[in-house]
């Protein structure tokens, strides 16, 4: 001990020595000294502690002294507290309502409830049409041998927009003359054997008349001088047997004759039907080669006129259109939800982007396709400068006009006469509350309010389905 103190003693300052926890012998039989107060032996052992450090004039390390253990009641209490505190917690947040979701007054679109007049129409997009068009079609196939016009000329009825070729069209053409001509010469064959017959059958009736004649007389001159000596009576009956038999060759003769008439006739009629028959084989044949000259057959303006010289064309095949530009029409397409209300002479807005063209519903559509129904709408006045067939327009039909309704602007996934939960803002306008409501009828960007809204009630319009498990959103 006494070593060591010496060497700290004389260890110059700035010197870095290794320092070592000193080690205390206690003598035999001396008290223990305790580093605590308030124990047993606080006065004896600290008079002595602090003997001992003043006369040695050395440092002395604090001693490795056992604790007591302290109390736990007191640690025990505010654990059971803090559970109690933490379960009261708890029941109460979980008694709390979700806070409201937010939403940014600039996203979405507000509308507020109004009363008055309010316009039912519908919409819907189309193109404009002529009135009239001349469908040109290939009435037999064939090649092309050359194009004379171009899509978007003006042609006449009978100007030529091109001509075709077919060799098999010229040769039916020909085996139809060739037919018709042979017809034509057996009908003149008929006419010349009928006639000759006819007349050598005249020939014989007249014989035949003659012979019946002389017969008649022959017999008659008998029967003056039957019973003389110059006519026996056996010559009289052979006389009147010969007249007898020679009238009745005759009738016979005659019958032919005008049987012959009769039937010569009908023949002739045969025939000659024939030879038209074939004749209008022969000039259909020949009017299938003259269409190999394709016509406008309108005056117009040539559309959808697309063909290239060599190619094939089948027949019936449409080639061209021929319309009138200065007579247009409006098709537009109404969903079939909206078009169970328009009829025929409603008013009609036609929009070409440029101008606005008013017209009257003309036709509607029975049938529905692709979900839409078409209404063709007949434009009024005169067509703008831009109007031209097939633009593309928005149209709409005015279907009524309703007085003194609750009216607002259509919400999202507002249908005619159906009932909807709209968000409903508050009076401040940072909140807005869900509301039932009930909507009667529709136009394009209004729609009837019959239940659940009062004038001057502001809503939301916009599409809030994502908010449907809460009652209230604020508004920021």
């Amino acid at each position: 001990m006494e070593k060591t103190n010496g060497d700290a003693a004389g260890t110059p300052v700035g010197t870095t020595r290794e320092r070592s926890r000193p080690r205390v012998i206690e003598p035999e039989g001396k008290p223990r000294l305790s580093l605590k107060k308030g124990r047993g032996g606080e006065g004896s052992s600290s008079t002595s502690s602090s003997s001992a450090r003043s006369e040695s004039g050395s440092r002395v390390s604090r001693m490795d002294v056992k604790r007591a253990p302290r109390g736990k009641k007191k640690r025990n209490i505010y654990i059971g507290v803090g559970a109690v505190a933490l379960l009261l917690v708890t029941y109460f947040v979980a008694r709390l309502e979700p806070a409201a979701p937010t939403v940014d007054r600039n996203v979405i679109v507000q509308g507020t409830v109004e009363r008055g007049e309010m316009v039912r129409q519908v919409r819907g997009s189309g193109t404009l049409v002529p009135e009239r068009v001349q469908f040109v079609a290939a009435l037999t196939a064939g090649r092309v041998e050359s194009v004379h016009f171009e899509p978007g000329q003006e042609v006449s009825a009978t100007d030529i927009l091109m001509v075709m070729s077919n060799p098999d069209v010229e040769l039916q053409v020909l085996e139809a003359e060739q037919q018709w001509t042979a017809a034509q010469a057996s009908l003149l064959s008929l006419r010349r054997t009928l006639g000759t017959g006819l007349l050598a059958q005249e020939a014989a009736v007249a014989d035949a008349r003659a012979r019946f004649l002389v017969a008649e007389r022959q017999a008659e001159a008998y029967a003056r001088m039957v019973g003389s000596d110059w006519v026996s009576e056996n010559e009289y009956q052979n006389a009147r047997d010969n007249a007898s038999a020679l009238g009745e060759r005759l009738r016979t003769d005659q019958a032919r004759l005008d049987l012959m008439n009769q039937t010569n006739d009908e023949q002739l009629a045969v025939q000659r039907d024939q030879v038209g028959r074939l004749a209008n084989i022969y000039r259909y044949y020949q009017e299938r080669a003259s269409n190999m000259r394709v016509k406008a057959g309108a005056e117009g303006v040539l559309q959808d006129f697309d063909l290239e010289v060599g190619q094939w064309v089948q027949a019936g095949t449409t080639l061209a259109r021929v319309a009138r530009p200065e007579r247009l029409k409006a098709e537009l397409r109404i969903p079939q939800t909206q078009a169970r209300d328009v009829q025929v002479g409603q008013a009609a807005f036609v929009d070409t982007r440029t101008d606005t063209i008013p017209g009257r519903v003309r036709r509607v559509d029975p049938n529905v396709q692709g979900g839409s129904v078409l209404v063709e709408v007949t434009l009024e006045g005169d067509l703008p400068t831009g109007a031209r067939p097939d633009l593309s327009v928005d149209g709409t039909i005015e279907l009524e006009r309703l007085n003194d309704v609750l009216h607002v602007g259509r919400p999202a996934y507002g249908q005619s006469h159906s009932t909807v939960s709209l968000f409903r803002v508050t009076e401040d306008g940072k909140a807005a509350e869900r509301v039932t409501v009930r909507l009667g009828r529709s136009s394009v960007n209004q729609i009837e309010v019959v239940e659940g809204l009062r004038e001057g009630d502001v809503i939301v319009l916009s599409d809030m389905s994502r908010y449907d498990d809460v009652d209230r959103v604020r508004i920021r």
